[in-house]
């Protein structure tokens, strides 16, 4: 699916490649892989000001009005918001394949129980003292709100990456 903008609003394209990564096409006809939109103002304006930014997290283009895209660029970005925040939360590990990556974990969530892959422990990040912010081979992000609440097997399997 490849969407744009009209010509008189600064036009730019995003699509995504066979690799399934957002591609950003400026005017010029210069191209950014791994674009993330991400909203500007989640919680006070939500419909509202989104960012693309590039994969180091660099702001490429800011949008203040996602409702005034064309419809097929509005319902990419929408796919795209979607993905980015669906996060489950991590509940209890029931088991973790092997410490070796790739690993296949099976948890419970607060939205059922689930088997992912860790392609690789940078896959894994500290977010504070007990938080963790896990992403899996598909890219979606899993979040343990608090490691002392899982049970003993589950803390060790997440310090592990810690």
């Amino acid at each position: 699916m490849t969407a744009s903008v009209p010509p008189a609003d600064r036009p730019f394209q995003l699509a995504h490649d066979p690799w399934g990564r957002l591609v950003l096409r400026e005017p010029d006809g210069a191209e950014h892989v791994g674009v993330v939109p991400v909203r500007a103002f989640p919680i006070g304006y939500p419909n509202g000001w989104l960012v693309l930014c590039d994969a180091e997290g660099r702001e490429l283009r800011c949008i203040e009005d996602p409702a005034s895209l064309p419809k097929d660029l509005g319902r990419l970005l929408d796919q795209e918001l979607a993905q980015r925040e669906f996060v489950p939360v991590i509940r209890r590990v029931r088991s973790v394949s092997t410490y070796l990556e790739p690993a296949e974990w099976e948890v419970d969530t607060d939205r059922g129980r689930t088997r992912f892959v860790l392609k690789t422990e940078d896959d894994v990040r500290r977010l504070g003292p007990y938080r963790a912010l896990i992403l899996d081979a598909q890219g979606i992000r899993y979040l343990v709100p608090d490691t002392r609440a899982l049970d003993a097997y589950g803390r060790r399997a997440v310090e592990r990456y810690l």
